[in-house]
């Protein structure tokens, strides 16, 4: 299985499209806090690429919550929860779809909507997706690195990949390593000053825990509109593949 990267904010157009799994990856904090809205009981999560496009969505579906945050994590005007995991690990969400709109994450999904197998990733379901993407054995798993930014160095994204790149070689790694990094990349750091109302250190701790759950989230067409689910692969066991 052959691994490659890609970093979201320096596409180059005339690169080789990936044909196999694709990891869009956000861990600061788009798809950890996916995992902690299916944790609060959502039925599925439907990434939209605007605001607009957000609302309108919800206009036909009366029963969703609206999840987002927009450029310096701050929370959307009118939507109901910001992109916060500490806010969404306490909402009771069973039954009900989430409207997720970000500036990275769902931004990666939307690009490489047209993936046979496109997953989003976060450290807190690290060992769930690759357990998924084992069961698939795809030829090749593209990774995403949609955290680095002009201010940003995006090693919690790029820790993320090192961990699952890891566990697809068959290794055992000590998750801590890679949750370390998780808090001490640019981003964490802010994180962890408190000087920010949008970026609670508690958030930080919740992103920060490797394999927390056992799900993996993956993308699927339904309706015309990319939705994410929970994946769990039964009894499999990240073991060694051929390179």
């Amino acid at each position: 299985m052959r691994t490659r990267r890609v970093f979201l904010n320096r596409l180059d157009p005339e690169a080789h499209e990936p044909e196999d799994a694709v990891v869009v990856i956000d861990v600061l904090r788009s798809f950890s806090t996916a995992a902690y809205a299916f944790a609060a009981g959502a039925s599925a999560i439907y990434p939209v690429e605007t605001v607009a496009g957000a609302f309108n969505l919800q206009r036909t579906m009366p029963s969703a919550v609206t999840s987002g945050a927009v450029g310096g994590g701050a929370p959307i005007p009118g939507f109901d929860f910001g992109n916060s995991p500490s806010i969404l690990q306490g909402a009771d969400l069973v039954g009900r779809p989430l409207i997720q709109t970000t500036a990275a994450g769902v931004r990666g999904l939307a690009r490489f909507h047209f993936s046979p197998a496109l997953f989003a990733g976060s450290l807190v379901i690290g060992r769930a997706t690759a357990r998924a993407l084992l069961a698939l054995q795809p030829a090749e798993v593209c990774f995403v690195i949609t955290g680095e930014w002009i201010d940003r160095d995006g090693d919690e994204d790029i820790a993320c990949a090192d961990y699952l790149e890891a566990l697809l070689r068959g290794q055992d790694p000590d998750p801590e390593i890679y949750a370390a990094r998780v808090r001490n990349s640019d981003f964490g750091r802010r994180f962890q000053a408190g000087t920010h109302a949008n970026l609670p250190p508690d958030d930080l701790m919740l992103c920060a825990q490797p394999d927390r759950f056992d799900f993996a989230l993956r993308a699927v067409h339904t309706d015309g509109q990319l939705q994410l689910h929970q994946s769990r692969t039964v009894d499999a066991k990240v073991q060694a593949t051929q390179s």
